[in-house]
């Protein structure tokens, strides 16, 4: 019981929704008949939900400085168009394509930023201005058409399999199992490598007389953490292997975890998010890292746009509706505070996968879209309410 209490001290929300993910499979499992556990169904729950991580990534950061951006789903909609016209109607190399995507990407978060930042006009303002405007460019590049058939290089970003070729076939029962070994592989790589940097963690805090947590807890994380990494790559590889979505996702989950917890630029925007005034009266350069925020946010929200494109290989003029809102619920019922200062990159995936379980259970349940509505806002409801709840019960503390 006190390893229990030791585990759960350091971050109630974090380990909270971590639990809540975990009962919402066991329970949608149990009712589904094991149907949401199938493998094709878990590599599809990451495929699906693939674009609220990436935007639940960008977002966070606008959320810690306590904003949020209104205009990433009209940005999915106008990338996905412009990947349209210059890949398929101009028939330019999708390589190019998508590095043009993502320069438009950053120049439409940087425009935005400039009026936040140095303007000093409110986010939501600004962001609901982009919202309108960007979504209005996108029906106007399409004439309200659907544009089809993008190149096979282009479509790997969403719908390609890491190398397939090293699926083999086992004779355990009748017919065989076919299953990928590279996904088992990696799996057992990703624990390998999740326990050493932990070890490592372990010893610099040890080093300036840091707490750290006693063996006991540590070797319950490292159990649970690789149960749950080699269920997924399992599960993966009895379908067709590693997503290679799923790899840009790790990829943008490792690089902007350093970003918030190692570098310079995420201890500021933590403390700009905590308190402005102060943070720039303590040498912080708010300006600057407002407007970075937002850059990359516009960064992040043309490759979700690009995903989104090439897992429906089409650009529609309709795409990205309602984006802005899950990643921003993600956010919320990953941990992040509605006030700023608080969120990690990991709590913001486990909120998006807590929203992807839940709509593809309730699909699969047959549950209609204005009931699963209904429930996602109950489920954003009661996480905000939980967060304001924790602080009121600290602040009497």
């Amino acid at each position: 019981m006190e390893t229990i209490k030791k585990i759960f001290s350091g971050n109630i929300r974090q380990y909270g929704m971590v639990i809540a993910l975990f009962v919402l499979m066991i329970f949608f499992a149990i009712v589904t008949k094991g149907v949401l556990l199938l493998p094709m169904n878990v590599s599809n729950l990451v495929s699906q939900n693939a674009y609220v991580l990436i935007l639940a990534v960008g977002m966070l950061f606008c959320i810690i400085t306590g904003n949020v951006d209104l205009s990433v789903g009209s940005i999915v909609a106008l990338v996905g168009a412009i990947s349209g016209i210059i890949i398929v109607r101009m028939g330019i190399p999708f390589w190019l394509g998508i590095i043009f995507c993502i320069v438009i990407g950053g120049a439409v978060g940087a425009f935005q930023g400039w009026y936040i930042a140095y303007m000093r006009v409110p986010a939501f303002i600004v962001t609901l201005a982009g919202m309108l405007m960007y979504r209005g460019l996108t029906m106007n590049f399409l004439g309200g058409q659907t544009i089809s058939q993008y190149p096979r290089g282009f479509q790997f970003l969403a719908q390609g399999f890491v190398l397939q070729s090293s699926t083999i076939k086992l004779p355990l029962v009748e017919g065989g199992i076919s299953i990928n070994i590279l996904a088992i592989l990696l799996g057992i790589i990703a624990s390998v490598i999740y326990i050493i940097f932990t070890l490592s963690s372990q010893r610099g805090k040890q080093k300036y007389n840091f707490e750290v947590d006693p063996p006991s807890v540590l070797i319950l994380k490292f159990i649970v953490i690789t149960i749950i990494i080699n269920f997924f790559t399992i599960e993966f590889a009895l379908y067709k292997g590693i997503p290679a979505v799923l790899l840009i996702i790790v990829a943008l989950v490792v690089i902007y975890t350093f970003i918030a917890n190692k570098t310079i630029l995420g201890r500021h925007i933590y403390a700009m998010g905590g308190n402005e005034k102060a943070a720039k009266l303590s040498g912080v350069k708010t300006k600057k890292d407002l407007f970075l925020v937002y850059a990359n946010m516009g960064i992040l929200a043309a490759l979700a746009g690009m995903i989104v494109a090439a897992r429906l290989n089409a650009a529609t003029p309709k795409a990205g509706s309602g984006f802005e809102l899950d990643a921003i619920a993600a956010c919320y019922i990953g941990g992040a505070s509605a006030s700023g200062g608080i969120g990690t990159i990991i709590g913001a995936i486990v909120g998006g996968l807590v929203m992807g379980v839940l709509n593809n259970g309730m699909t699969i349940l047959g549950f209609s879209i204005d009931m699963q509505q209904v429930v996602k806002g109950a489920v954003l409801l009661l996480a905000v309410t939980f967060d304001v709840y924790s602080k009121s019960k600290s602040s009497v503390k």
